[in-house]
């Protein structure tokens, strides 16, 4: 039976990404879904636009309570308090089943108005450590959807409503999941894929050029880059690998970037949530530097598990040098055996079914409260 649903996200890619797979999903499967954002994520490049059906996008106002700038607390508060109306008014007219929040300050006014209004909710977290919107509502929700076997700042005593689901990406990252590694014979183009997520990396334009300059010559000949950059950093970086001799593709958005995933024999990047489940449902092998100005430090937390199962190697920014990487490169890419085996131990931690369980879950949330409202 058709139902109605809403997503309320962030206007980030972390939050957008696992969003729109839901999305996707719930209309594959018959359903009319709305979408809840701020005025980025109702834009985010490559999502929602052509998906089937329509998904409907509404602009929610959503103050941002800043810890170290309590003076903004009251205008946030009125625009939080603002986009609960707005979501209200929405819910009168769309009729909700369920009402599912991905963390982010523009996903609160919409979990909000679903409390004032008896709508059954979820919460999906992406990262290993709960988020700030997520932990506000944690006890609030019917359920909570993790994307770890251990997430931090969760407390034990949720673990009723606590469903280990994995992070949904997109359906042309998961068709990778059939496709073996690319063959890497001795000579042959060795890839690399260097990218910041959706904001980019300074970094990695920093580092990543010079590290490979490192490599002996006839390993460096050998490199294709494709290389998602800043756009304040794009042409020092292409500078920097013309300067080198290195071939490099960039750019400041990779449209194609599933398939740039497909052909990579290496990634090289930050540790966001959307990035460690597109390489561990790839199957990729990665380096990764974690953000260090990451929310409770959740970039680290994320790279734990793949890194623990020998599927990539983490640096912290702090050492994150041209010397260090050209290193780590060398002990991964002169033989192709360690390359394929940490490819095979990424994937071995990946959760395919994350958005077939994600809407699963979704999907019982109201009959589960019909159900318990009998059993009273």
């Amino acid at each position: 039976m058709s139902k109605h649903y809403v997503l309320a996200a962030g206007g980030t890619g972390g939050h957008m990404v696992p969003a729109a797979a839901l999305g996707a999903e719930l209309v594959k499967r018959g359903h009319r879904v709305a979408l809840v954002s701020d005025a980025r994520g109702v834009r985010f490049p490559g999502l929602f636009a052509n998906e089937p059906g329509g998904v409907q996008t509404h602009v929610l106002p959503a103050g941002r309570f800043q810890v170290r700038r309590p003076i903004g607390w009251l205008s946030a508060a009125r625009e939080m308090w603002r986009g609960r109306a707005m979501a209200g008014e929405l819910y009168r007219t769309f009729r909700p089943a369920a009402v599912i929040g991905f963390g982010g300050y523009p996903a609160l006014p919409a979990l909000l108005a679903a409390f004032a209004a008896k709508i059954p909710t979820a919460v999906h977290e992406q990262n290993a450590v709960l988020g700030r919107v997520n932990r506000l509502v944690a006890r609030r929700v019917d359920a909570i959807a993790t994307s770890y076997d251990v997430t931090e700042r969760l407390s034990s005593r949720l673990a009723a409503k606590v469903h280990i689901v994995g992070n949904p990406v997109r359906a042309a990252v998961l068709a990778l999941r059939d496709r073996p590694f690319p063959l890497l014979e001795a000579d042959g183009i060795f890839r690399v894929l260097v990218t910041g997520g959706s904001q980019g990396a300074s970094v990695l334009s920093q580092v990543v050029p010079e590290g490979l300059a490192l490599l002996p010559v006839q390993f460096r000949r050998r490199l294709q880059v494709t290389h998602q950059a800043r756009i304040e950093d794009i042409d020092a970086a292409r500078a920097a690998y013309a300067g080198h001799q290195i071939a490099a593709d960039l750019a400041t958005y990779l449209p194609d970037l599933p398939e740039q995933l497909g052909w990579a024999h290496l990634v090289i990047a930050r540790a966001g949530a959307s990035t460690i489940a597109e390489l561990t449902a790839a199957g990729r092998p990665a380096i990764l530097v974690p953000l260090p100005g990451a929310t409770d430090d959740h970039q680290t937390a994320n790279a734990r598990e793949i890194t623990a199962a020998g599927g990539a190697r983490t640096i912290p920014q702090s050492a994150f040098t041209p010397v260090q990487l050209g290193k780590q490169m060398q002990k991964l890419g002169l033989d192709p055996l360690p390359l394929e085996t940490a490819a095979a131990r990424a994937r071995s931690v990946g959760k395919p079914d994350a958005v077939r369980d994600l809407a699963d879950l979704v999907e019982r949330l109201d009959a589960q409260r019909s159900a318990l409202a009998v059993a009273a």
